[in-house]
């Protein structure tokens, strides 16, 4: 080795909470003792006794990133060593060396590559003020978080957690926000100012709204926010949604939940996802939110019939996705690039095609009409039919050989609807086949095309039924020459709405 470095704590307080073993280090190390910061209350008492330490407080002045602030004082500490193998270091850091301290990390990564010997003193960290000043017993459930780093996903009411590292307001500020994604804006949660330093010590309960406006923040604060079984927080997680669909599925729960198959809830998927179209067609926040929730129990319904089974769970399904996202978008996660969406869709087909590979799925073999879906409403899949066949040149020229072919089409279900029932519907369905073909010309999804049409006919019978109930007319008492003039008024009002 070609240098010594050991790193001790001092503490959250003043000198009352040195351990015996760090105070005979800093004696025996005097003059060379570096601390991260003097901004502690031990410093003082340490002056008072004749030791004598060098402070980094002049790197986080010139740094603006703290990442930046601890990989510097890491270097310094290395090239000191370095420079004398037989000056034995001592750095001194807040708390416990191994709690909430960035810089000791780093040590432990470079150490050993620069061959500096590297030890650890513990010494009382702030979770220990926390449990003793704040009056919880981490057994309960604890969790320790870092404030610089802090995300909802993070989070667990059912847990005790304590927040470190919140050295002023705007860090608090970006906290509470964090906080707000899982706690109501008015949850009680407290504030710690120098725990278990006397005469500096303060404790405030405040409503998590307010949180970034209490005053004092700095290296000596925390925060702490209660566990909570209440059920309206344990509802905001996804691991409550698993457990309510294992509780319905169970033979305790609900006998129709239970008695359900893939099969028995099929039709269920596809009208909850109508549904949900239906929302986004009349833009509607609110009724969007509800029915992707309806969407998503028929995902967890099917996903807990096969975890019954031991095939997969939700979570398997969850995994595979998000590999697949991660996989197939080398633009975003990877080294390739994408500059428009065609660039990024042909990444994505050139991954699926790669994963086809290792299956074992030759794909010169696979015909060209593979990947449409076999159930997809008959407008859509024909639509997506035809683009598979025009992407290899079986195609129209012109939109105008389309429009021949319609009429061509409309000729022949004329010439069969008289005589022969059966070959009527394959003519009719051969003309809408045709009309799909001038949709994608158009450059226009059929099945939104066909579903605005069918709300314009919604709001124009609707408004032939308000004005037969304005007359005091029922549909028994009209006639059709009466609605087509109501209709004909229907559609001057809409164009009169949207000039």
């Amino acid at each position: 080795m070609t240098g010594h470095i050991t790193v001790v704590g001092l503490g959250t307080g003043d000198e009352s909470q040195l351990t015996l073993g760090v105070w005979r280090r800093l004696q025996e190390a005097s003059p060379h003792i570096y601390a991260r910061t003097g901004r502690h209350p031990v410093f003082a008492w340490l002056q008072e006794n004749g030791i004598a330490f060098t402070t980094f407080d002049h790197l986080y002045e010139r740094h603006d990133d703290f990442e930046d602030v601890y990989a510097s004082i890491a270097d310094e500490l290395l090239a000191l060593a370095s420079a004398d193998p037989q000056r034995k270091i001592v750095y001194a850091v807040p708390g416990h060396p191994m709690v909430a301290e960035r810089t000791t990390q780093l040590l432990r990564e470079c150490c050993p590559e620069a061959g500096v010997e590297l030890a650890v003193l513990g010494g009382e960290s702030f979770l220990d003020q926390s449990f003793l000043r704040l009056g919880f017993d981490p057994i309960e459930g604890f969790q320790l978080l870092d404030a610089t780093r802090l995300g909802a996903k993070l989070l667990n009411p059912q847990l005790h957690t304590v927040i470190g590292q919140v050295y002023d307001a705007f860090t608090a500020s970006d906290a509470k926000l964090a906080l707000m994604d899982v706690y109501p804006d008015d949850y009680p949660v407290v504030v710690g100012h120098a725990l278990g330093v006397e005469g500096e010590e303060r404790i405030l309960r405040v409503p998590l709204y307010e949180l970034d406006r209490v005053e004092g923040y700095g290296n000596l604060s925390l925060i702490w926010v209660p566990r909570s079984d209440e059920e309206s927080l344990q509802n905001r997680s996804f691991h409550r949604l698993h457990e309510i669909v294992e509780i319905l599925r169970s033979p305790e729960g609900c006998p129709w939940d239970r008695e359900q198959t893939h099969a028995s809830i099929r039709k269920n998927f596809i009208e909850e996802t109508y549904e949900v179209l239906e929302t986004i067609d009349d833009d509607d926040p609110d009724a969007m939110c509800e029915e992707l929730g309806d969407v998503l129990l028929q995902i967890m319904l099917h996903a807990q019939m096969e975890q019954e089974t031991g095939a997969f769970t939700v979570y398997d399904v969850i995994q595979g996705l998000n590999e697949k996202l991660i996989r197939r978008h080398p633009h975003v996660f990877g080294t390739k690039e994408a500059d428009n969406a065609d660039d990024a869709l042909a990444n994505w087909q050139a991954v699926k095609d790669e994963e086809k590979a290792k299956k074992g799925v030759d794909t010169a073999q696979v015909s060209r009409l593979a990947g449409v879906p076999r159930d997809l409403p008959g407008l859509m899949k024909a639509w997506k039919l035809q683009k598979k066949a025009a992407e290899v040149g079986f195609d129209w020229d012109r939109i105008e050989d389309v429009y021949a072919k319609i009429e061509e089409e409309l000729q022949e279900l004329r010439e069969a609807a008289g005589a022969d029932e059966e070959e009527a519907r394959a003519e009719l369905g051969d003309l809408l086949f045709a009309v799909v073909n001038a949709a994608r010309f158009l450059k226009a999804d059929p099945e939104e095309a066909l579903a605005r049409t069918n709300r314009k006919f919604v709001a124009r019978f609707s408004y032939i039924e308000q004005k037969l109930q304005e007359n005091g007319k029922s549909f028994d008492e009209t006639n059709l020459e009466e609605m087509e003039f109501f209709w004909q008024e229907a559609k001057k009002v809409s164009k009169n709405s949207l000039s």
